[in-house]
Order: structure tokens, then sequence, then C-alpha cells
């Protein structure tokens, strides 16, 4: 039967407010992540999007009949090299990427052929639009776009169930014989003087970045990659979560011995979840402290303290994850071409390792600092 007039208005709303009310509401009822909270996507687009070259292309769903807001798509579009892209707001600092919607409204949208339509012609002009970082069990936006089905990515999210006490859930998550390493190591740090371990409020969370900032700078350049965290838009960013998001949205946990601060962890709080952002350590100071390892079991410890179901170590598949019990869950990426020259890139991305390569230094060059 043909449908004469959509349930929904589709808009781009450029100047989304993600600090209102019924953003809030949205969120809250909603499939969305950790990084679409409101903080995080009003950071992205302030923060990161202008310094990027990248241009907002949020896109709001609202009910016909109330005007009331029933999903938001935060996207961006970018230039990588010749290649028009839109994207998720994500600019490397997002692990998983979600609409914001419930799964009802996202089933009435998808059975609504006007609005569906609405928002692929609203996403054109195109040369390629990827969606990456889905994470498993994520509803189905490649059906809203019209794209091809998803296809696995190469690498993996690490969470990690916590139970009802530290002592059971170390017993249950860690291996005897690392239970025992980590002991050993925990009392040779504390022969090097008094350690205290804390989650930072107020204004010891500036001065707990920088020291973060500092030891992440020598490891990645060491790694030939790089750290986001010494660009100035991504320190502010950073920073502007670590300190706006305090109590409620993020925690910055702290190791110091005598006063100094050692080691640091930032993540995110989300329905019961601790998502691990990044982390800095003094490695050259205590070598053979395993400092990052101390620092994630004191973190578990106080996670299960305040009631969380679970610890995220997010994407990636650094061999550390498994030793805390974490078990690889599947990452999902969503492509569609819009011009033969998406068509070549997204075909290239697929199948030649070089060019990944290649592209990935491309965003690197396209996320330096806007010059004039």
């Amino acid at each position: 039967m043909h449908q004469e007039k959509s349930s929904f208005d589709v808009r781009i709303e450029n100047e989304f407010d993600f600090s209102s009310n019924e953003y809030a509401r949205l969120f809250s009822s909603s499939v969305a992540t950790a990084f679409q909270h409101p903080l995080w996507l009003e950071g992205i687009y302030s923060n990161l999007a202008p310094s990027s070259g990248a241009k907002p292309l949020m896109i709001a769903i609202r009910y016909r009949s109330t005007h009331e807001l029933a999903m938001i798509l935060p996207l961006l579009r970018i230039r990588r090299g010749p290649i028009r892209t839109v994207e998720f707001a994500d600019l490397r600092v997002s692990d998983y990427l979600a609409p914001v919607c419930s799964r009802s409204v996202f089933s009435e949208l998808l059975r609504d052929e006007m609005a569906c339509q609405e928002i692929g012609r609203l996403l054109r002009p195109f040369d390629m639009l990827r969606i990456p970082k889905l994470p498993e069990g994520m509803i189905a936006l490649e059906q809203l776009l019209g794209a091809e089905p998803r296809s696995a990515m190469e690498t993996n999210a690490y969470p990690v169930e916590l139970k009802a006490s530290f002592e059971e859930w170390r017993s249950s998550a860690l291996d005897r014989s690392y239970q025992k390493e980590l002991a050993k190591k925990l009392r040779q740090l504390q022969k090097k003087g008094s350690i205290e371990f804390s989650c930072e409020a107020g204004s010891a969370i500036a001065p707990t970045m920088e020291m973060m900032k500092q030891y992440r700078g020598p490891r990645f350049h060491a790694k030939g990659d790089g750290d986001l965290l010494q660009r100035a838009e991504y320190f502010d960013f950073y920073s502007g979560i670590a300190l706006r998001g305090a109590g409620s949205f993020s925690r910055l946990y702290a190791l110091r011995i005598e006063g100094r601060v050692i080691a640091a962890v930032l993540g995110l709080c989300h329905n019961g979840n601790f998502l691990v952002i990044m982390g800095g350590f003094d490695i050259e100071g205590y070598k053979s402290q395993s400092l990052g390892a101390l620092m994630f079991e004191q973190v578990a410890k106080d996670c299960i303290a305040r009631g969380d179901r679970v610890l995220d170590f997010t994407i990636g598949d650094e061999p550390y994850k498994k030793l805390f019990g974490a078990r690889p869950s599947p990452m999902w990426a969503v492509t569609q071409t819009g011009s033969p020259a998406g068509a070549v890139a997204a075909y290239a991305l697929e199948q030649m390792p070089w060019f990944k390569m290649v592209a990935k230094k491309m965003t690197d060059f396209k996320l330096s600092p806007a010059r004039p």
C-alpha cells in the first residue's frame, strides 16, 4: 500500500543543543552508548570538529503530530583526501557508535518508507558513508540507511562482568598465578614509599590529566602512531570530560606514591558499566612494577564497591585485557557508497591492507590542527 504521509519530520538541525532537556530524555531511554552522552557529543561538535575541518550533519527525527524528538543521528561531513565521507561523530575518540533512539522507535521508523527515504536524501552527497565501531547486538542501522549488510571489524571490544565482591571477581577472572604476581608487584611498590589510590575530584583533576599526558607522550611516540592527548584540542576535550563529568559521567583514577601521581586512568560511567578510555603510567620510573595491571585491579575493586556490573576495556586487542577475564566481543561496520570513487575506496579499505595504512595516515593528516 502506498504511504501518503510520514509519521515523522526528518530534518537537519545542525544547531541542535545536546545539553537540552529533550536530548537528556531521549538519551536516557535510548540504546545509545556512553559515547553519545550529551557531554561527549557536545565536546566533539564544539571542540574537535572545528579544528579537524569536519562539518556537522545532525539529523533529527521528530514525531509529526507532537514534534517530540524520536531520534538523533549525530553525523559529520569530512573530506578524506579526495573522498567526501559521512561519518558518525567520532573523530577517533569514540569506541562505540549508535543511533540515539529506542528499539521500538527504530522499528517504527523502519516501517515508515517516506521517513527512510528522507534520511537517505539528507545524507547525500557523499562518496562513502562508513560507520564502524558498532557493538555486538546493536540495532540494524544498515536497514535504516539502505546500506549493505554490516561487516565484522578486525578488532574486538573487551568487557568483563563484575561480581558481588572483589575477592569473588578476582578469583574467577584472574589466573591464580597472575594473582600472586600482582600481589608481589604491589609489595615491591609499597617498599618504595607510601601509596594511595583515589578517584580524583575538583582541583586534583587538572594536574592528574597533565601527568597522564606526560606519561603517554613518549610511549606512543616510540610506537610511531602518536597520541591524541598531545594535541591541545584533544587534551582540552578529555580534560573537559574529566572535569564536567566528575561524579556522574566520568571517573579519573590516580595512583600516588609519596603524594606524586605515578598512574592515572580515565573512564566513563554508563548504565552500570565503567568504560576505560585511556591510561598513563610512569613506566620509566617503575619499569618492573606493572603499574597498569595494578591500576586496573584497583579500578575493578572500586567499581565493584560502587555497584558497577561491568568493567569494559572497550575496543582494541591488547593482550592484558584477557588477563583480567575480559573476552572478545565482535565489532561491526556499515558501509554505503555514493559514487564510483567511493566504491573504489570502500573496496580498497576492505581488500588491501596497505591502503588501510595510507588511509590512516590520511586521517591523521586531516585531524591535525587546522592552519590558515
